[in-house]
Formats: structure tokens, sequence, C-alpha cells
């Protein structure tokens, strides 16, 4: 179903407020697009994912200082991208950008691409990121759509507390609503995702603060509870991913050398959880096992 008019109105009024309230983060700097281009917006794309900014910054810094450039990174081992990855937390996602960057240098000659198909064609690159890219980096009109996204889009034109599951309709929904002038376009996707990061919130929402208030869906309706259907992610104290990552942090300390495996841990509450982090981390690529030692892979 395409937006009302009043839909449409309402949104309009979402690039003043970003024009006048978005936080000056690195990427939206003209010097960073300058010096590192689109591998910098999909470097810092693929940390963004499921990790907060203030965690972000630091690190985007420090990789692209060591690999400005695909090419540059795609000459590194995978113990050193590991490594360089430390906390940010789900480290598959090293991998990923490092195959990425192995097929960028391989397939396009060190140049990510522009086109939308090519980048979904990349390791670890989903509907969102290829089109972060595409628009952030290279100024093409095409919905981009995350997490704060859709929740701006189910609150403000849907009246719902919440999203749905992510689906084709999101990018539907969000295509019919951008400007068609390239530049607005992309500043528009840029404002939805900043109003849902920073004032409509999942857990908070300070409608207060927020420029479509008067005329939203879900705040005129009382704030309904609609339901939440977005999957619920473990609690991480005493997860298996706790003890991947404490795995993960002994081997980066020990780099290059290994760690024999009586030592990985000993002292871990469950053995058994401990065990599956391990081979699981084997599995993963992010571990490599040499007979009695565990280290980074090599």
């Amino acid at each position: 179903m395409p937006p009302s008019s009043a839909s449409l109105a309402l949104l309009s009024r979402l690039p003043e407020w970003y024009r006048s309230t978005a936080r000056d983060l690195p990427w939206r700097r003209p010097a960073f697009h300058d010096e590192f281009g689109a591998w910098g917006v999909l470097v810092s794309e693929f940390m963004l994912q499921q990790t907060p900014v203030t965690r972000v910054i630091p690190h985007l810094d420090a990789w692209l200082a060591r690999w400005p450039t695909p090419k540059d990174m795609s000459a590194a081992s995978t113990a050193e991208v590991v490594q360089q990855w430390a906390n940010l937390g789900y480290p598959r996602r090293a991998l990923w950008l490092h195959r990425a960057a192995v097929e960028i240098t391989d397939r396009h000659g060190g140049v990510v691409p522009r086109d939308v198909d090519a980048l979904l064609a990349l390791s670890g690159i989903g509907d969102y990121t290829a089109r972060a890219v595409a628009v952030f980096a290279y100024g093409d009109r095409h919905p981009v759509v995350d997490t704060n996204t859709r929740r701006v889009l189910a609150r403000a034109v849907e009246g719902r507390a919440q999203p749905g599951p992510p689906s084709r309709r999101d990018l539907d929904l969000m295509g019919s609503l951008l400007p068609d002038d390239v530049a607005a376009a992309a500043e528009f996707n840029a404002a939805a995702m900043e109003l849902g990061a920073t004032v409509c919130t999942a857990r908070s929402p300070r409608c207060e603060l927020c420029p479509l208030a008067d005329g939203c869906a879900w705040l005129a309706a009382g704030r309904p509870d609609t339901g939440d259907e977005r999957r619920r992610q473990a609690a991480y104290e005493g997860s298996d991913r706790q003890a991947r990552g404490a795995v993960l942090r002994l081997l980066r300390g020990s780099a290059p050398d290994a760690v024999p495996l009586v030592a990985v841990i000993p002292d871990w509450p469950d053995l058994r959880q401990r065990d599956r982090a391990i081979d699981s981390l084997i599995a993963d690529g992010l571990a490599e096992a040499d007979g009695e030692g565990l280290s980074l892979p090599r």
C-alpha cells in the first residue's frame, strides 16, 4: 500500500531536523570520504552491525590506519584480522570483511563496487549494507533500511510499537517515501536512521523531542503495545557467546603463539560449554588447533 499524503507530509520534516541535530560521526565527514572513499563506508557498516557507535569509532580509526584500502587488507593474514577486530563482538564479521576485501581486490581491481547486485555478491553483505554503500559512498538513490528506520516507519506511518520481522515490504515502503532528488534521498535515509537511533528508540522513545510527534500514528493512538515480533537475543552472561569471547581474548593475548589446550580457560564454570566454544571457533575459522595447542588462524 502506498503511503498516504499525510505520511509524506509528516516525514518531510525529517531532513530539516537531521541537518540541525545529527551527530558528528567520522563517516559523515567529507574528509573521511576523501581519504577512504567507499572502502571506509564499507568498513564502518560492517563494524556498526549490532555494535554501538561509541565502540566502533576507535576501532574504525585504527583499522583504516592499518588497512586504508581493500588491497592492503587482502594481503593481511586471518590472524592479523581477528586480532585487530579486538572486542568488537561477533568476530565472524572480521572474517567476512577480510573475504570481501580479497573479493574486491580480485574481482573489482581493488575498488569497492557501486552496483547493488555486485555488492550483494561480496561476503558478509546483505540488503542493508549493499544499499548503504551505494547511497552513502556513491550517492545513488536506493532505500536504506536498518532496524532504526524500520521502527520509525512502524510507529510514525503504521501506528505500531515495534516493526515486524524484516521483509521486502520495508524496502518498498521506504522506497515510496524517498524524494526524487538523489542528494535529498540520501539525506532522508540518513535522517530516518538517526531519528530511530537517538529519539525513536526501542525501549525509551523520547517523543517530546521528536519532529514527527504531532503526526505520529503510534503517538496519536496513545502509544499502544501492539506486540513485538522481534527475535530475542539470548543473554550474554553465561552464554556460549561469552565463552567464545573468553577463548578469543586468550588467543589474541598470546598471539602468535599457541595456547596449550589444557590451559584454555581451564577454570570456566561449564567445561562442556568451554569445549563447545573451542569447537565452534575452529569450525568458524576463528581459531586453529595444532596438536595440543590452540591459536588464532594462521
